[in-house]
């Protein structure tokens, strides 16, 4: 006998022991009976030996066969736990990873960035958790979460020639990546056209505002920037919706950031809002997370996929990442 039989010959002897006919023994394994008949072939041939007596009855063990089925048993069970070792192997090299997001899935391009994720050989697991920019970044920083996306200003050096590369925040403590540079522009009700055009933003801070959450990139922005100039503003009214936010300065009685591209499908119909004409807030939306685990295979691989799905090529040495300056779509 050259090699081993097969785990499919051992089990069809075995059925066939069993069942005591080759056509229940198809049944049973789900093949045909000359499938089954060929197999039990190949195995005595295989061994020299004939496993069973033939006769009109049905089968029955030859003595090789008796002694041979108690090892046809105990092979057909180390096939068995053999793969199903291999399987737990191999699940346990599958990573998982957290992810925290915020805006909406579109903007984000969060189905493209999971669906490569769970379709790489990693086949990455990926539990999303939903939030507000701060929050996720602190969750980030708790370990409560492995990535998160996250929004800033774009630093005032870039804002002429935007590299994409990585850059730390909070005394380097987490990493981000930029995706994509867009703008927050202020809306004000139709009616208040001359208390916002030409105005700049220590004017606007005399204003109502809109509040939103606390930990929200809205409020951090305009927090920011109202901050220095001595006092935040007035804020008369709250949602954490940003259709909500165009509805409430539509009403008449304050002023809010709207993203670009939210604005957009807005100014091409009749509105009841004014865009003002002389501030905006250029941001990145960006993927963070710790610094101490950005080589983590898991992160990596999430970091190295969100560039793909944005078309942002990896950094060469002593270089920004290579690709030209993405912005959304203005208004």
């Amino acid at each position: 006998m050259s090699e081993l039989p097969r785990t499919q010959a051992l089990r069809c002897f075995i059925t066939v022991a069993r069942e005591g006919t080759v056509s229940r023994a198809a049944s049973v394994l789900k093949l045909t009976q000359p499938a089954v008949s060929l197999q039990l072939k190949g195995l005595e041939e295989s061994t020299g030996l004939q496993l069973f007596n033939r006769t009109p009855a049905g089968f029955t063990l030859t003595e090789a066969g008796v002694a041979l089925l108690p090892l046809a048993h105990k092979a057909v069970a180390a096939a068995s736990d053999f793969k199903a070792t291999a399987d737990a192997l191999k699940e346990a090299q599958r990573g998982t990873l957290r992810v925290g997001t915020i805006l909406d899935p579109e903007f984000t391009r969060l189905g493209p960035f999971v669906r490569s994720l769970a379709t790489s050989a990693q086949r990455t697991e990926v539990f999303l958790r939903h939030g507000v920019s701060d929050d996720v970044l602190a969750q980030v920083g708790r370990g409560e979460l492995d990535v998160g996306y996250y929004v800033d200003a774009t630093p005032a050096d870039q804002l002429a020639h935007h590299s994409f590369a990585e850059r730390t925040i909070e005394d380097g403590r987490f990493v981000l990546a930029p995706l994509l540079s867009y703008d927050y522009r202020v809306i004000a009700p139709m009616g208040w056209s001359d208390r916002v055009m030409g105005k700049g933003w220590s004017e606007l801070a005399q204003l109502p505002w809109l509040a939103t959450p606390l930990h929200s990139g809205h409020r951090r922005l305009l927090d920011d920037i109202f901050r220095p100039l001595g006092a935040l503003p007035k804020r008369v009214a709250f949602t954490d919706q940003e259709e909500a936010m165009i509805d409430f300065v539509e009403s008449g009685i304050c002023l809010s950031l709207a993203r670009d591209v939210v604005l957009a499908p807005r100014l091409a119909r009749p509105r009841h809002f004014v865009v003002a004409d002389k501030v905006k807030i250029t941001c990145d939306l960006s993927l963070a997370c710790l610094a101490a685990r950005r080589h983590e295979p898991t992160i990596a691989q999430a970091f190295a996929a969100v560039r793909v799905v944005w078309n942002i090529k990896p950094a060469v040495t002593g270089a920004g990442a290579a690709r030209t300056r993405k912005v959304a779509k203005h208004v």
